[in-house]
C-alpha cells in the first residue's frame, strides 16, 4: 500500500470541501485511490493535511497523470497561502486496533 500527504495552508477550507466534491463526481467508477482523509492541524491555524492511499505507487503515479487530477492540483495550488507539500510514503505496517 502507498500513502500520499498533501500538507497545505488555507483560509479557504469551504473551497476544499467543494474541489474534493467534484473530483470525486468526476472519477466516479474510474477511481484509483481507495480512501482519502482530509484531517485540521489543531496547532496552526489553517494547517490541513489531505492523506490518500492507493493499493500501490504505481497506480498513485497513474492516477497523477489523469487531467481530473492535474484540474485539482491547480486548483489546490491556487488557494492556498504557499505551494503545497507532498510526501510519498510506503505503508510498512497497517494495524486496525
Amino acid at each position: 500500500m502507498f500513502t500520499q500527504i498533501i500538507e497545505f495552508n488555507t483560509a479557504r477550507i469551504d473551497e476544499i470541501h467543494a474541489g474534493l466534491d467534484k473530483v470525486i463526481a468526476a472519477t466516479q467508477g474510474r477511481r484509483v485511490p481507495h480512501r482519502a482523509v482530509l484531517e485540521k492541524d489543531r496547532d496552526s491555524d489553517g494547517r490541513y493535511l489531505l492523506m490518500v492511499e492507493f493499493p500501490t505507487y504505481e497506480l498513485a503515479m497513474e492516477n497523477s497523470s489523469r487531467p481530473e487530477i492535474g484540474e485539482f492540483a491547480a486548483f489546490l495550488a491556487g488557494i492556498c497561502d504557499a505551494p503545497p507539500t507532498f510526501r510519498n510514503l510506503d505503508v510498512l505496517r497497517d494495524e486496525d486496533l
